[in-house]
């Protein structure tokens, strides 16, 4: 079992069986696992991040109207399908976690509408590792009993990343 593997099978077991899950107890007691693409390791990416001289603080908004702070931090630059890309990649203010919420061309078909979410790891010499394999949906995806960042519209992609997580199919508006 890859490392990968591993991890769907823990997030599973989680949404399943953890009463912190984001899932309803109705929606917990059907659910047989979450929808994900194959693994495609040629979107693990290793890159090296433009910072921003002066990193800046937005009100990004959230699925419920409300907005949440954030830092706009780097842009990292790369090619998926050998279309060139650049997405922009957030901070929290207060605990320098990264956060690249985007949405792909599949939003609102085989991806959630509302777009999904990465957090970018920093590798060696100052990189940031993406790998969008590990791309998730925010909680509201799944019941609209949470509030989640929407990806601003510098990180809408005019491409598809068939990687990390598809849609929610089992919602029915919980």
């Amino acid at each position: 079992m890859s490392a990968l593997d591993e991890f769907r099978a823990a997030k599973d077991a989680f949404f399943r069986d953890d009463p912190d899950s984001p899932l309803l107890p109705r929606q917990r007691a059907a659910f047989t696992g979450l929808s994900y693409y194959p693994e495609r390791p040629e979107l693990a990416f290793e890159l090296e991040p433009q910072p921003l001289e002066q990193p800046q603080r937005v009100q990004m908004q959230t699925s419920s109207g409300a907005s949440a702070n954030y830092e706009r931090w780097a842009r990292v630059r790369f090619e998926i399908d050998g279309r060139p890309v650049d997405l922009t990649v957030y901070r929290e203010p207060h605990e320098r976690a990264l956060f690249l919420p985007f949405q792909d061309a599949n939003a609102g078909g085989e991806t959630y509408g509302g777009g999904r979410y990465l957090e970018p790891q920093q590798g060696d010499h100052g990189r940031l590792l993406l790998d969008f394999n590990y791309a998730y949906n925010p909680y509201c995806a799944y019941s609209d009993h949470w509030s989640c960042p929407l990806p601003p519209a510098e990180n809408h992609l005019p491409v598809a990343i068939r990687a990390g997580e598809r849609s929610f199919r089992d919602w029915h508006g919980a």
